[in-house]
Parts: structure tokens; C-alpha cells; sequence
């Protein structure tokens, strides 16, 4: 069934949809393009970093980012793949477009390889550290059913109790 890019808006946990392993792209079409440069949109207007294909209704591996806000610097990352995780990892807050008014520490490896299509269809790789690194590992995990709420400490899970339970009564 076609997806109707101009449709697309966040949605928010606990929608099953962020819980699917997404499926991979079979190949860039004009609708992948199209879903793309609509989640681009949406994460710019959330003031976000990433935003994942699951968080937009769609079990599909793709993720958009762009850690620095500026228009040039957005980036379409298709049946993305991560390898090579540095050796140092980190704890570092978070959130997630889909989770409002959450926030839990996580730790993630501090660099990270991904490899990856672009929205032409090219094969890329990219190596990164810092932001850009945690950026990907979280988007990664939404296209495998993974949310922050699985990587937070005890002690997070005990300070967002209420806004969890709130989001799964809405």
C-alpha cells in the first residue's frame, strides 16, 4: 500500500509499531524519498537529532539525522548497519521524539562504523564519534524494536515512572 509522505507525524510509546524489528528497503523509490524528506521535516520541527522510520508509523530500516540543526547537515540513512563499536563507552542523557518528557541515561560505545544507502540509492560508510555515534546506536535500536526505556537504569525507570504510565494511559 503507498504511503502518503505528507501524512506522516511522529508517533509516540506506546504505539506497537516502535516495538517491530523494521524490514529492510527493498529499493529507493520516489516514495522512500519521499518519506525522507517528510521525516526531515518532522524532526526539524521537533527540534530533534534523529528520527527513525518506526517513529513515524512505518516498519521500514531507514533513519534521517543531523546533529548540528543546520540544513545542509541532514542525513538519509537506509538498511543502515552498525559495526566496529569502539572499545570506550559512555553514559550520556537522552530522549526520544516518541517518548516525550523522558529522559534516562544510557551508555553507549563512544564511536561506531555504520554502513549504509543514501536517499540516490549509493552505498556509504561512515565513521563516527561522539553525537554522531550516539545518535545512530539510538536510532538503530528504534529500527529493531529498541526504545531508551530498555536501556535506562533502575534508578531513571524509578524518576520517569510517572510520565511512562501517563504516555501508556493516553
Amino acid at each position: 500500500m503507498p504511503v502518503d509522505a505528507s501524512q506522516l507525524v511522529i508517533v509516540q510509546y506506546p504505539d506497537p509499531v516502535l516495538r517491530c524489528k523494521a524490514k529492510p528497503i527493498a529499493s529507493v523509490t520516489d516514495e522512500v524519498r519521499a518519506v525522507a524528506t517528510k521525516m526531515i521535516e518532522l524532526m526539524h520541527e521537533a527540534r530533534g537529532v534523529g528520527l527513525a522510520a518506526p517513529q513515524v508509523g512505518l516498519s521500514w530500516r531507514m533513519f534521517v539525522a543531523n546533529v548540528t540543526g543546520e540544513p545542509g547537515e541532514d542525513q538519509v540513512f537506509i538498511n543502515p548497519v552498525l559495526r566496529e563499536p569502539g572499545r570506550a563507552s559512555e553514559p550520556h542523557d537522552e530522549g526520544c521524539l516518541s517518548i516525550p518528557n523522558v529522559t534516562a541515561e544510557v551508555t553507549r560505545p563512544t564511536s561506531i562504523t555504520i554502513d549504509a544507502i543514501n536517499e540516490q540509492g549509493e552505498p556509504f560508510t561512515l565513521t563516527a564519534a561522539g553525537l554522531p555515534a550516539r545518535v545512530w546506536q539510538h536510532e538503530t535500536d528504534h529500527l529493531n524494536g529498541v526504545l531508551i526505556l530498555d536501556r535506562m537504569t533502575p534508578a531513571d525507570r524509578m524518576a520517569n515512572k510517572r510520565a511512562i504510565r501517563e504516555l501508556e494511559r493516553a
